[in-house]
């Protein structure tokens, strides 16, 4: 089972995917942000069920515990976590992967 959110991250500093980073996706009301599920990216790094399988054309926020994941390791960082957000238009799927690495990031539509 797939939804229509995926998303993927890989840790550039280690050439290797980040297991263990939660994972929210949430989507932007009249004026705040509402949480609709949640996930830990798996042993490859990946979501590939995260929140409804139908949604709403309007923006969407990927938000992305970096902080904690790189604080397992000892490994100091820059951002504490990283949000993504971007436009759902249609019922399409829509994959968004994540490079990270302590002091950058880097995120773009896949397929």
């Amino acid at each position: 089972m797939t939804s229509r959110i995926t998303t993927h991250v890989l840790d550039t500093s280690t050439g290797h995917p980040a297991a263990g980073i939660s994972v929210s996706l949430q989507v932007l009301g009249d004026l705040e942000w509402t949480e609709l599920g949640t996930a830990t990216t798996n042993g490859d790094g990946r979501v590939p069920v995260l929140g409804p399988q139908a949604l709403a054309a309007g923006d969407y926020r990927l938000e992305f515990a970096t902080g904690a994941y790189f604080a397992a390791s000892d490994t100091p960082s820059f951002f504490p976590s990283v949000a993504v957000t971007f436009t759902v238009a249609d019922q399409e799927h829509y994959h968004v992967p994540l490079l990270i690495s302590p002091f950058a990031y880097s995120t773009y539509r896949g397929s």
